[in-house]
């Protein structure tokens, strides 16, 4: 396991990633219900009679429930992309696996009206520090449907490396898709990741220094 408590919020140059919790109601409700056709050709469909998480506040607080103890059993961490205070989308380690793999999967989606300003990369990058530096994974990884150009541009941008592809992967809103799967792992991190850090995060703000008053 990883040593030590593990930080809760994730900050970026510009996102601050949390766990959403039930006062995010009203925000989710708003930009998923906004994003409906953008997003769910790339999503699984919810099970038969499943409760609608984006209009039902109990849905969505039994969803907040199940990442937060994902987060106690170490399974998953689950996060909201937050741009200048609103929430723009998710990114989430899921399917963690210790033992012998020591592997996550990532998934994100994005707001398409902040889509293409790089918040998702930032986001990417923000979450790889966490998955390798704080829980000690050693390896990521990120199946994409190859016709899905936004997505395929995050990692793109981020040089991760094409593993190929997986044949008839997921099944994605109700048809079983081909994936080009991504990776990272902990080596390559170690090799490439203050880089990454630098470009897409920048280096910690300065102490500040206060000087004392003489009396």
């Amino acid at each position: 396991m990883a040593p030590g408590p593990l930080p809760t919020e994730l900050r970026g140059s510009r996102v601050l990633l949390r766990p959403l919790v039930l006062a995010d109601f009203d925000q989710w409700r708003e930009v998923r219900q906004r994003n409906r056709d953008w997003l769910l050709r790339w999503e699984p469909k919810p099970p038969p009679g499943q409760p609608d998480d984006t209009e039902s506040k109990p849905a969505f607080n039994a969803r907040c429930g199940a990442r937060e103890r994902e987060w106690q059993l170490g399974t998953g961490y689950g996060f909201g992309i937050f741009v200048e205070g609103a929430l723009s989308g998710e990114i989430n380690l899921s399917g963690v696996q210790r033992g012998p793999f020591q592997n996550a999967y990532v998934g994100y989606w994005m707001d398409e009206a902040r889509a293409g300003n790089g918040y998702v990369p930032e986001s990417l990058v923000t979450v790889s520090r966490f998955a390798f530096e704080d829980l000690r994974l050693h390896r990521l990884q990120v199946a994409i449907i190859p016709r899905n150009r936004a997505s395929r541009r995050v990692v793109e941008k981020l040089e991760l490396r094409d593993e190929g592809v997986a044949v008839r992967y997921l099944a994605i809103n109700g048809r079983w898709e081909d994936h080009i799967r991504y990776a990272l792992t902990a080596e390559e991190w170690a090799e490439r990741g203050q880089e990454l850090v630098d470009e897409w995060i920048g280096p910690p703000p300065a102490p500040v220094l206060r000087l004392r008053q003489r009396g």
